[in-house]
C-alpha cells in the first residue's frame, strides 16, 4: 500500500468520498426519442438541458403538481389543462385565492419551435418562462427558494431529481429544467390539417375555400380575395413567425389612447406600443376566449374584428391596414369577406384540432389515477 493510505482513518474518509463522488456523479439519464414532422423545420434545444425520460416525466410531475403554489390550490395545468389544448376556457385567468390575472391563458402546444414567451415577450426561453408564474404573487405566489425546500423536503422528488440530474442538491435551475423538457415535448401534429398536407385529401369543398383564403393576402387590382390571416399566421405551426420580435403584432383591438404595453415593455421602443405575441392556432376551436383579454368568445367575433373592427394606430400592423376585399376604399380599414367566406375560414381553422393531442396520455396529469 502506498504510504499516503497506511492511515485507516484517512483510507476510510478516501473511500467515502470515492462513494458520494461516484453516486453523484454516475447518474446517466435515458436520452428521450422526440419525433417530431419533418414539415415543422428546425427547432433548437439547450446544450445545458438535453432531453431525458427522467427529466421529462419530472417536469409532467411538476406541472401538475399544486405544491408549488403557496396555498397548494393551483398548479400550471389549472391554467394549461389538456382537453382545452392547454387553455383554461376562461377570459382571464386565475391565480391563487381566485385573484384575476390581466391575460388569457396560451396554448403552450408547440412551442419546441418558440423563442420568445408570454404575451409581451418577456421570456427569451423555456427555463425563462417556467419559474415566473409560480413566483407571480398573483398566479401562483410562491417565492422559488420556497419551492426549492418543499421539494427538498420530499424523498419521492429528491430521488426524482437525483435520477434526472444527478445531485440530491436541486436547486430552481433544475425545477426550471424539469418543466421545460415536458413543455418541449407537447407537440401538436395530428389534425386534419396535417392528414391534408401529406396526402392532399380529406377537405372539403368549403375548408379548401377557406384554406385558400386563409393563405392569400387580397389584392382588389387583380380580383385576389383573402383574409390576410398568413401574413401574421406565417407557418406550418400557423403561429408567429419562428424568430425575434417579428412574431409581436398590433392587430388593431383598441385605439390608440386604450393601447396596452405589449413588446414595449421589453423593446421600451413606442414602434412596439400594443404589440402582442401571435399565438398558434393550433386547436383553435378549443381555446376560447380569444386574444391576449379573451375579449372575443367566438371565431366569428375574431372574423368579425377582422372584417370591419380594426382600430387604426400608429403601431397597427401595415399588412392589415392595407387589406381589404373592397375595391376603391382607402380612408378605412375593412377587409370586406362575405358571410360565406367568413364560415370557410371557420370551417378551416376546426381542421386544425388534433384529438390525439388532447388526449395523449403522455402529457396527462400523473396524479389522477393515484388513490
Amino acid at each position: 500500500m502506498p504510504k499516503a493510505f497506511r492511515h485507516p482513518y484517512i483510507l476510510l474518509i478516501g473511500v467515502l468520498l470515492l462513494t458520494f463522488c461516484k453516486e453523484e456523479d454516475t447518474i446517466v439519464a435515458t436520452p428521450y426519442e422526440l419525433n417530431t414532422p419533418f414539415n415543422f423545420g428546425f427547432y433548437d434545444i439547450p446544450e445545458d438541458n438535453p432531453l431525458t425520460e427522467e427529466g421529462v416525466q419530472l417536469g409532467r410531475r411538476l406541472f401538475y403538481d399544486k405544491l408549488l403554489s403557496k396555498d397548494q390550490s393551483i398548479s400550471c395545468a389549472s391554467c394549461h389543462q389538456q382537453n382545452l389544448a392547454f387553455t383554461d376556457g376562461k377570459k382571464l385567468a386565475l391565480g391563487i385565492n381566485g385573484s384575476q390575472i390581466p391575460r388569457n391563458s396560451m396554448s403552450i402546444a408547440n412551442l419546441l419551435w418558440s423563442n420568445r414567451f408570454f404575451w409581451d415577450g418577456r421570456a427569451i426561453s423555456l427555463e425563462d418562462q417556467a419559474l415566473q408564474p409560480i413566483e407571480n404573487p398573483a398566479e401562483m405566489g410562491l417565492p422559488i427558494e420556497e419551492a426549492v425546500q418543499r421539494l427538498r423536503a420530499s424523498s419521492e422528488y429528491r430521488a426524482l431529481f437525483f435520477n434526472t440530474f444527478g445531485t440530491h442538491n436541486l436547486d430552481k435551475e433544475h425545477i426550471a429544467k424539469a418543466l421545460a423538457q415536458f413543455q418541449r415535448t407537447l407537440i401538436s401534429q395530428d389534425s386534419r390539417y396535417d392528414v391534408f398536407l401529406t396526402s392532399g385529401k380529406g377537405f372539403t369543398e368549403q375548408e379548401l375555400h377557406g384554406l385558400n383564403l386563409f393563405f392569400t393576402h387580397p389584392d382588389t387590382k387583380s380580383g385576389v380575395r383573402g383574409a390576410n390571416c398568413f401574413d401574421c399566421h406565417r407557418n406550418i405551426l400557423t403561429d408567429g413567425f419562428p424568430s425575434g420580435f417579428d412574431g409581436f403584432r398590433n392587430n388593431g383591438l383598441d385605439n390608440p389612447n386604450n393601447l396596452k404595453d405589449g413588446l414595449m415593455k421589453v423593446t421600451k421602443s413606442e414602434s412596439d406600443k400594443g404589440k402582442m405575441k401571435v399565438p398558434t392556432l393550433r386547436n383553435i376551436a378549443l381555446t376560447s376566449p380569444y386574444m391576449h383579454d379573451g375579449r372575443f368568445e367566438t371565431l366569428e367575433e375574431v372574423l368579425s374584428h377582422y372584417n370591419e373592427g380594426v382600430k387604426e394606430s400608429k403601431t397597427l400592423d401595415p399588412l392589415i391596414r392595407n387589406a381589404t376585399n373592397i375595391e376603391g376604399i382607402h380612408d378605412e380599414v375593412k377587409l370586406g369577406l362575405t358571410d360565406q367566406e367568413i364560415a370557410a375560414v371557420i370551417a378551416f381553422l376546426k381542421t386544425l384540432t388534433d384529438q390525439k393531442f388532447i388526449q395523449n396520455e403522455d402529457f396527462s396529469d400523473p396524479f389522477e389515477n393515484q388513490d
